[in-house]
């Protein structure tokens, strides 16, 4: 009856209360939202988008991210993923333009000001990718036989629907980080992932079924699939909440009778201090070719546009790896500063046993991280494209895409978090926490989206 406990012990915390009950409405507003169809969709267009999806890995991953909204023609259809595309783009600014570099070290004024260039990219974006979602939508439609004409005005005024639904997402998960629990876009994309998930198990478990098509092995090889996908999801947990310890000495200070420092602590550093953003990363910049190829509309043709379509194939999935390991580094970087913790142990006279203070104790730490990212940033790009390795093992592409790759971490990595801002409230209230040893690691060191 523990749990029963707790949640009565989170009931119980008005804040707490209020800020989960913000959440949910916030969350229901965008479920009600991606149900919403654009004005002048017939439902002949939205059976010709539904075949089309279904032929396609990387539509149905794009389909996933928005929830579902994407193959509905909804007014959210091109999801969170233009602010998240935005948000990388300035960040890589931040590190090679001095103006930027300036911002960042503004505080929270210059905080600020980058959120509001990320906004106004994010419309950029939207404002080039809302035309070649709505001619995909009608190319597919005619190649369906549906009835659908589309001039220019009505390009330019869905354009308009489109970008402001986006926009009007990313006001949603700002708001369920400022009032709610978790971060509110990752929260976003985690509820689109979680409304996907049941109808590919049900999928998944009917195509086992004797007599279905694709039934080899039955409900035995469902059971050892959902062994496996445990199985993983542990893995994946080990990943996001792995640290290296590095003990630190704090020297003895006597002021007046009293007597300061002198105990050894430890510095956790973790094994995947990017957490999930470099699978959002590497995934955003994943759907760029198919964005430029119109969402689709060439991916029958040869070449560059139909090898990044494919999200089973070799190219597709190596250039992914190779980007997860490198936006490892770059967000971990971006996270960790090494020369900020070498200067603070200075600071409260603390110091690393057999390491000098200052760019000594900075390069030390930095060497650690170095070592333990790359492993972990191997093991990350592996857990990513996994959903690859099951498809060759006959699981549907609706449910390999939850055996392991981005909907997994993304699910562990989120969940997670806010189990940690839960955890913080009920221990803060005196109240035991959801687990025993009342400790849950989150997913990222620094902020996230």
């Amino acid at each position: 009856m523990r749990f029963v406990e707790t949640l009565k012990n989170i009931w119980t915390i008005e804040e707490l209360r209020k800020r989960i009950l913000v959440t949910l409405l916030l969350v229901l507003v965008y479920r009600l939202g991606c149900y919403v169809v654009l004005p002048g969709i017939s439902p002949e267009d939205l059976d010709a988008i539904s075949k089309f999806t279904n032929k396609s890995g990387l539509m149905q991953l794009l389909d996933m991210f928005s929830g579902g909204a994407f193959s509905q023609a909804s007014i959210f259809a091109l999801g969170i993923m233009p602010y998240i595309t935005a948000s990388i783009v300035i960040q890589l600014l931040g590190m090679v333009l001095p103006s930027f570099q300036k911002m960042q070290r503004e505080g929270e004024s210059g905080r600020q000001k980058l959120n509001q260039y990320t906004r106004y990219l994010t419309v950029l974006i939207l404002l080039l990718q809302g035309p070649a979602y709505l001619v995909n939508l009608h190319y597919q439609a005619a190649q369906a036989g549906a009835d659908s004409t589309m001039g220019f005005w009505t390009v330019a005024y869905l354009t308009v629907i489109l970008a402001a639904g986006s926009m009007f997402i990313m006001w949603l998960g700002e708001r369920i980080t400022d009032r709610g629990i978790g971060n509110g876009i990752s929260f976003i994309i985690l509820v689109g992932i979680i409304a996907r998930l049941p109808g590919a198990l049900f999928y998944e478990f009917t195509s086992r079924l004797p007599g279905s098509t694709g039934s080899q092995g039955g409900l035995v090889m469902f059971v050892v699939e959902l062994i496996l996908l445990f199985a993983v999801t542990v893995g994946a947990v080990l990943l996001v909440q792995g640290t290296r310890k590095v003990p630190v000495q704090y020297a003895k200070r006597i002021v007046g009778n009293r007597q300061y420092g002198g105990q050894r602590q430890y510095i956790p550093l973790k094994v995947n201090a990017a957490g999930v953003m470099p699978i959002i990363f590497a995934q955003a910049i994943m759907f760029i070719p198919i964005t430029l190829a119109g969402f689709g509309q060439n991916e029958n043709s040869n070449g560059f546009f139909s090898a990044f379509s494919d999200v089973n194939g070799f190219w597709y999935n190596f250039v992914y790896f190779i980007l997860i390991v490198a936006f490892t580094y770059f967000y971990t970087a971006v996270t960790v500063r090494p020369t900020e913790m070498a200067e603070n142990l200075k600071r409260n006279n603390g110091f690393i046993p057999g390491v000098k203070p200052g760019k000594k104790t900075a390069d030390y730490l930095d060497s650690i991280m170095s070592r333990i990212t790359l492993p972990g940033s191997i093991f990350l790009g592996i857990v990513a494209i996994l959903p690859a390795f099951a498809r060759f093992f006959g699981i549907s592409q609706n449910f390999a895409q939850f055996f392991g790759g981005t909907s997994l971490l993304i699910l562990v990595g989120v969940v997670l978090d806010t189990l940690q801002q839960i955890e913080s409230h009920l221990m803060m209230h005196h109240y035991d926490g959801l687990m025993k040893n009342g400790k849950i690691k989150g997913r990222t060191t620094g902020s996230a989206y």
